[in-house]
């Protein structure tokens, strides 16, 4: 069966920014990001052999959950200016890979994501390269998620029984589970003084949010069902938070999704352009020279 491979372009550069000490042009731009990013798009690749791939990426604007929610990622830091500074550069390099780039305003990533999913996984695999575990919510028979472990050093493919020992609930109920608990990243509360293990108490005995609301009648602890019922609102707010939208307004390309060919004049102009010499001899075909400059960032600190 073919394969699609979507990216998370924000969660992924941002990976590879704090993974890698300072790297910059001739002409004194910093790239180390752009770097990371490319030895990972490289490495993704080359391990799940794509037929198609895309790349969604955050827009500046807020989205529709900070009208549902105006303390949505209120608390979350502002992205560093260095790395801000990179986004264009690697959008750049992936319009000389021509490979398509997704963003649409009012959403965020995980949401186009989801949408492009959910279509493709009707007639392909498709295979989400994120950090994000919000995403874990979209895996099933046909999708599933790589992820970075450990840093970047390291990768894992979630599909369902993954999920379910990672997380201790099922794909299906990742967002029953941060309705519960909340989500400290993204600033929204869940229900006060439930945590993790009492969230997939409930979830393996009702199965749902819902379903933990209507049997409030069978909750024997007396001190968790008042927990439950003072924070019913939030776990409901909460809830509309965690859901990744699968409806987006976007129209997804196949053809230009196709992955071709990486090593064209234009690929390879702009790599040189940024020094990239090792990764300029990967996608030739040859092999890296044993210079110092970039090759002294050890690309096993990638995956």
């Amino acid at each position: 069966m073919a394969k699609l491979v979507l990216i998370d372009g924000h969660a992924i550069l941002h990976r590879a920014y704090h993974a890698l000490p300072p790297l910059t042009t001739r002409s004194g731009e910093l790239v180390n990001a752009v770097y990371g990013f490319c030895t990972i798009l490289l490495k993704v690749i080359d391990d799940l052999k794509p037929k198609y791939l895309a790349v969604a990426f955050d827009t500046p604007k807020p989205t529709f959950r900070q009208d549902i929610f105006i303390g949505y990622q209120a608390q979350r830091p502002k992205m560093e200016e260095e790395l801000a500074g990179q986004i264009e550069k690697v959008q750049k390099v992936l319009e000389a890979f021509k490979i398509p780039v997704f963003a649409v305003e009012g959403y965020e990533a995980d949401d186009v994501i989801a949408t492009i999913a959910k279509k493709a996984a009707k007639k392909q695999e498709v295979i989400i390269v994120s950090g994000d575990r919000d995403l874990f919510q979209l895996v099933d028979e046909r999708i599933k998620i790589y992820m970075p472990i450990r840093g970047l050093s390291e990768a894992q493919l979630f599909g369902e029984k993954q999920v379910g020992e990672k997380m201790g609930v099922k794909p299906k109920q990742i967002i029953d589970y941060k309705a519960l608990v909340g989500d400290a990243s993204d600033n929204y509360p869940g229900v006060p003084g439930i945590g993790p293990k009492t969230a997939v108490e409930l979830l393996e005995r009702f199965g749902t949010l819902e379903n933990i609301y209507q049997s409030l009648d069978r909750i024997e602890n007396q001190v968790l069902k008042e927990k439950l019922v003072k924070g019913k609102e939030n776990a409901e707010l909460s809830k509309k938070l965690a859901t990744i939208i699968t409806n987006v307004p976007i129209n997804f390309d196949w053809e230009k999704s196709q992955l071709g060919d990486l090593g064209s004049e234009e690929a390879l102009a702009i790599l040189r352009q940024f020094g990239f010499k090792s990764l300029m001899a990967r996608i030739s075909g040859g092999k890296p020279k044993k210079n110092k400059k970039e090759e002294e960032i050890k690309q096993e600190r990638l995956f």
